[in-house]
């Protein structure tokens, strides 16, 4: 987490001072706030199922957002610690402009340093075990060596 750079004493108390990682924020377009806001009030099944292990920094002691703006776009849901995204893709993901459309935004937020894992919303539904597992372990060898 931090690294010490050195403790003090003063009186009856010790100080201890740590070097914190800033976290990078990314700007976002202040039109897609009202936006967020709806997506957050309709969430998918997958999110919804989702959402409930990744709330309340149950997911490795990370905090998540749901529906958060980056930049010109939302994403499902997003860890600026980690400065990971996920995305759970239905339905509506399947057509080639989807993807294609998926693939140019997913390139500007990697260009920008966000990191993507996505899963389909049946996965999310049927699997979620199997989904918090993927996530747990990209947590974790994503952090070994920090």
């Amino acid at each position: 987490m931090g690294q010490i750079l050195g403790e003090a004493k003063g009186g009856s108390k010790n100080i201890t001072i740590i070097s914190v990682m800033p976290i990078k924020i990314i700007p976002y377009n202040p039109l897609l706030k009202e936006r967020a806001r709806e997506l957050r009030k309709n969430m998918t099944p997958g999110e919804i199922t989702l959402w409930k292990h990744l709330k309340g920094k149950q997911m490795c002691g990370y905090d998540f957002d749901r529906q958060r703006p980056l930049d010109q776009f939302i994403v499902d849901f997003y860890c600026k610690k980690l400065m990971l995204a996920i995305e759970i893709d239905g339905s509506s993901h399947d057509s080639v402009s989807a993807q294609e459309r998926d693939a140019e935004r997913q390139a500007r937020l990697e260009s920008l340093g966000v990191r993507f894992l996505r899963f389909r919303e049946e996965e999310v539904c049927s699997q979620v075990e199997g989904v918090l597992r993927v996530i747990e372990s990209w947590i974790k060898t994503s952090q070994e060596g920090k």
